[in-house]
């Protein structure tokens, strides 16, 4: 099978990061001149009286103002490895940012000055937090792949990936139906929301002539989990570096779709309904997904618009009329998932 390429997955940086970076660092190292070249100078312009204490401020001020332009400069050739220099220049131009503006309404800065510096430094802030985003989202899917040794050869995760019991996907769907729910990581609310969704309707699924199975992120079992909502007899599939994940177009979610204001408010709706969330085992970015596999092929997609989601999984797990007679009538073939990727969605 073909993995479907992710264009989240891209390990460099976008072009304006690197050169937003190089800005940085020349504005800052250009204010570290003045501002321990020419601390008088640099003075007037603030509206602050000159004298000899001032002045010395000053040029400290300049010289910590140069360590972060030699930084930004640095920063700039590996932003995502350099990630902590991205969190300390956040952080300093939020005080600056919150310092000036205090300044300002204590009288202390005489004009439009702090106000202007102010304004500037918050401005700085949005990117900088936008390339800690970036950065968090690349390194959890960095560590994918070494979660597992990659294989000589590319192997066909639907056909070759086994389950706890030994079966793969398109074998245990050329028998039945087969639903296959994938999981976020296992710390998620919602997953733990997900796994209880399933055991309640899974008696009605299975009536239906359906079978059930499980696609995870996490390094182990989750056998806790399943022991509790009495899952454990499911195939489970254990994909910790999301080969599966990329088969089906399951990508990493944007921040609106993980931390909008949706996804709050159901995250403390799932909370007082008991499932609270556990220890991260898995990449938190990774978006979850439904699919109703038929000898082999997709015949229903469900990628969830944001990780609240709560998909009608009886309704994914029933074949329509014609797609029950055509399984009735077809000889078993050796068709992937990969032919009707995609191709039926709810």
């Amino acid at each position: 099978m073909k993995p479907k390429v992710d264009s989240n997955h891209s390990n460099q940086p976008q072009p304006w990061v690197h050169l937003f970076l190089r800005l940085l660092a020349a504005s800052d190292l250009a204010a570290a001149v003045l501002l321990a070249g020419f601390p008088s100078f640099a003075l007037r312009l603030a509206g602050i009286d000159s004298n000899g204490g001032s002045s010395l401020l000053m040029q400290c001020l300049g010289l910590l103002v140069g360590v972060f332009g030699t930084g930004y400069l640095i920063a700039a050739r590996s932003p995502f490895r350099n990630w902590a220099v991205v969190l300390l220049g956040l952080f300093s131009r939020l005080l600056v940012g919150s310092a000036t503006i205090l300044a300002a309404l204590g009288g202390y800065l005489q004009d439009l000055s702090g106000w202007v510096v102010a304004g500037i430094a918050l401005l700085g802030a949005v990117p900088l937090t936008i390339m800690l985003w970036q950065s968090a989202r690349f390194h959890q899917s960095f560590s994918e792949r070494f979660t597992l040794p990659a294989p000589i050869r590319k192997i066909d995760p639907v056909g070759r990936m086994l389950s706890q019991r030994g079966a793969s996907l398109t074998e245990l769907s050329r028998h039945k139906p087969l639903l296959v729910v994938f999981l976020r990581h296992s710390g998620c609310t919602f997953c733990r929301e997900a796994v209880a969704d399933i055991a309640e309707v899974r008696e009605q699924i299975e009536q239906m002539g359906t079978q059930i199975a499980i696609v995870h992120m996490g390094q182990k079992e989750p056998i806790q989990l399943m022991e509790q909502y009495g899952l454990t007899d499911l195939h489970s599939f254990r994909d910790p570096s999301c080969s599966l994940y990329d088969a089906f177009g399951l990508n990493l979610g944007s921040f609106g779709q993980l931390f909008g204001p949706n996804v709050l408010f159901h995250t403390v709706r799932a909370a007082f309904a008991g499932h609270r969330p556990g220890a991260v085992d898995g990449n938190v970015f990774r978006m979850p997904g439904v699919f109703l596999l038929n000898d082999g092929d997709v015949v229903r997609a469900y990628r969830h618009r944001s990780a609240a989601d709560r998909p009608d999984y009886v309704e994914l797990a029933q074949l329509s009329e014609w797609q029950q007679n055509d399984a009735e009538s077809a000889e078993p073939t050796m068709n992937t998932a990969a032919r009707g990727h995609g191709s039926a969605t709810v």
